[in-house]
């Protein structure tokens, strides 16, 4: 997550050289392991340092419909502007982004480009160009994908599906802390689980560096057993130099049968492997 003091530093020594600061990113949810920035303590300093705060929840930001996963959020309303990916996790077809901003005038002004054939004899009454607002001139109307999921499932529906993601994340995570041969790499405050697979008969050999390279390359071969097997796909990423396996779970068919066999799978490719180095 996001380190403040270092934050501010970084926006005092910018200001020492010249610079402007223009605008802070805050993240809910980072890709590679959903970090949470301190939003709301970094929404303080950008309003001392008059900054603009963009929020980027494009995962998790469906997640906030969750009335006790609000404290997450807390601090993101007061950005100047939210980014949320319905394709990401609110089973929207790709693709859909949507932006929410307290700031249109600012962002057509920066963006605005309307040559004279564009123009209508009154503009006013022509109502919202949104060619003023973002890049391209045209755009496909991808707010119908997004229309059409809250008119079939519903606000309840929505909360329902998305807090069955975050349980089976969190039972996930239960079945690898369990698990002596396995390890978690970060919190799971959402639908993502990282781990890797450690087996304790090399905990309290000659120390974490010496292993480090034999635990990475256990867990490429695991990566691409899993994967190849068909069942189940798999990502990864690399945590303090570690490298972590990613089960991200959102799909709007997975359940927990699904999440359950891919646990099975990892555990016994996981130890044929271990077995077959050992």
């Amino acid at each position: 997550a996001m380190d403040p003091a270092a934050l501010r530093r970084t926006i005092a020594q910018d200001r020492e050289a010249g610079l402007l600061p223009a605008a802070v990113v805050a993240t809910i949810g980072t890709t590679s392991t959903t970090a949470i920035d301190p939003t709301d303590v970094i929404a303080d300093i950008c309003a001392d340092e008059h900054v603009w705060l963009h929020v980027d929840a494009a995962y998790a930001g469906p997640t906030a419909l969750i009335p006790g996963m609000r404290h997450h959020f807390a601090g993101w309303e007061r950005a100047e502007s939210i980014v949320v990916n319905p394709h990401k996790w609110m089973f929207t077809p790709l693709d859909c982004s949507l932006l929410l901003t307290r700031r249109m005038d600012t962002l057509r002004e920066a963006l605005s480009l309307v040559p004279e054939y564009l123009r209508s004899s009154d503009d006013d009454a022509a109502g919202r160009d949104y060619h003023e607002y973002i890049p391209q001139l045209g755009r496909r109307a991808r707010g119908i994908k997004m229309w059409m999921q809250l008119r079939y499932f519903g606000l309840s529906g929505l909360r329902a599906r998305l807090q069955e993601h975050l349980d089976l994340a969190q039972e996930l995570a239960g079945w690898i802390d369990a698990e002596p041969d396995a390890e978690r790499l970060a919190p799971v405050p959402f639908g993502l689980v990282c781990f890797r697979w450690r087996p304790e008969r090399d905990i309290g050999r000659a120390g974490e560096a010496a292993i480090a390279e034999t635990l990475d390359d256990l867990n490429e071969q695991l990566l691409a057993r899993l994967n190849d097997s068909g069942e189940v796909f798999l990502s990864h990423t690399r945590i303090n130099g570690r490298f972590a396996l990613r089960i991200a779970i959102g799909n709007i068919r997975t359940e927990r049968r699904h999440v359950e066999r891919a646990w099975e799978l990892i555990v016994s490719f996981a130890r044929q492997l271990d077995g077959e180095s050992s």
